[in-house]
């Protein structure tokens, strides 16, 4: 899907607080920028946010933060940020990259948490490798999760699933629990916060798949 260029969304991000820029630079130094050393949990390929600043909401105790490819979208999750719902939060931060430059900006074990939420599947063969739950990417994750860290996977994508529980096999990741019907899974609905495609596709009868792994 072509995105939308929107002009003012470059500036606007260079200029948020909450946005930061040149993330390299806070690599192993996160704590300094929340100031306090809570867990720090990142969301890759947030969206426009809605997730990430309900669980922020939610978990006080948590350091969350959102990363974004597109300016653009994170345009979105930053005007959602500034309304009177989210604009007191101060455990939140966004990032404007590349998922595959992680290894650049967080230092070895500096992550408790992974969330991957409705990820683009990349349906063609030849682009499996850009699969964000491919083993290509669960090798980035390594190098930032601690030990014991986790991610969390959920799509609608019933293939990217699958392929999904293939690749943490492959990668000697260990299944700690999934289900292809979340939202009728007690157990692993509890607490669930819901992203917008989630919100969008459950409403229409969707089932929806999550996953939880820990790094091997």
């Amino acid at each position: 899907m072509r995105l939308r260029n929107i002009p003012r969304a470059g500036e606007i991000i260079r200029t948020h607080h909450a946005v930061i820029r040149q993330p390299e630079l806070q690599r192993g130094c996160w704590s300094q920028v929340f100031g306090n050393s809570r867990p720090i949990r990142i969301e890759i390929g947030m969206g426009k946010g809605r997730f990430i600043m309900n669980m922020a909401k939610a978990h006080p105790e948590i350091n969350f933060i959102g990363i974004e490819r597109y300016s653009s979208v994170l345009l979105r999750a930053v005007e959602k940020f500034d309304t009177d719902e989210f604009n007191e939060l101060t455990n939140v931060r966004f990032i404007c990259m590349d998922a595959r430059e992680i290894g650049d900006v967080f230092a070895p074990g500096e992550v408790e948490r992974i969330y991957l939420n409705f990820s683009d599947p990349w349906p063609k063969a030849r682009h499996a490798r850009r699969r964000l739950t491919s083993t290509e990417f669960l090798a980035r994750y390594e190098q930032v999760l601690k030990e014991g860290g986790l991610l969390e996977f959920k799509t609608d994508n019933t293939g990217l699933f699958d392929f999904s529980l293939e690749q943490i096999g492959e990668a000697g990741w260990t299944l700690q629990a999934h289900t292809y019907d979340l939202h009728h899974n007690e157990e692993m609905n509890r607490g669930n916060i819901m992203t917008e495609y989630e919100e969008k596709f459950s409403a229409k009868g969707n089932p929806i798949n999550k996953l939880i792994a820990v790094r091997k």
